[in-house]
């Protein structure tokens, strides 16, 4: 069995919510939109089932970590690609060859708000991928260490 990884995923509110997590059926939602080349290959190629996720909200006032959610999927084509109305259509893509995967994603808690500003104090996150200049990937691994520092801020 291979190891446990961990990621950062990110979702703004008005898309995903982590309340919207939390109402979902099983709690649970295709993590359904992502257009990045890097962001698709870590769902497809890297992630697992059981695989941790700190669930952030971005592109609100409050940015940061909002909750705790596992990877329960296996990666699968993202069905908006193939709509001609969704805002995510890529007419390129085909269902004999989809360009765009995603992975379910399972509600573990809700947690209190680990802020932006927050993350950037504690030194044991100074080397986190979601800190670094200029990183726009909505979803970045996460190291061991780092998941374990930010699960004793959570309390």
């Amino acid at each position: 069995m291979a190891k446990q990884q961990y990621w950062l995923m990110k979702s703004e509110p008005s898309e995903c919510s982590i309340d919207d997590l939390a109402a979902a059926k099983k709690q649970t939602v295709p993590w359904f939109g992502v257009r990045n080349y890097q962001a698709r290959n870590y769902m497809r190629d890297q992630m697992q089932v059981g695989d941790g996720v700190l669930f952030y909200h971005s592109s609100c006032p409050e940015p940061g970590i909002v909750g705790l959610a596992t990877v329960s999927s296996t990666a699968y084509p993202d069905e908006t690609q193939f709509d001609k109305k969704s805002h995510y259509y890529d007419e390129k893509s085909t269902r004999e060859e989809p360009r765009w995967m995603l992975v379910d994603v399972t509600l573990d808690r809700k947690t209190r708000l680990l802020s932006l500003p927050e993350l950037r104090e504690a030194p044991e996150l100074a080397d986190m991928i979601i800190l670094k200049k200029g990183n726009r990937l909505s979803i970045t691994p996460v190291t061991a260490a780092e998941w374990k520092a930010v699960l004793k801020r959570l309390g």
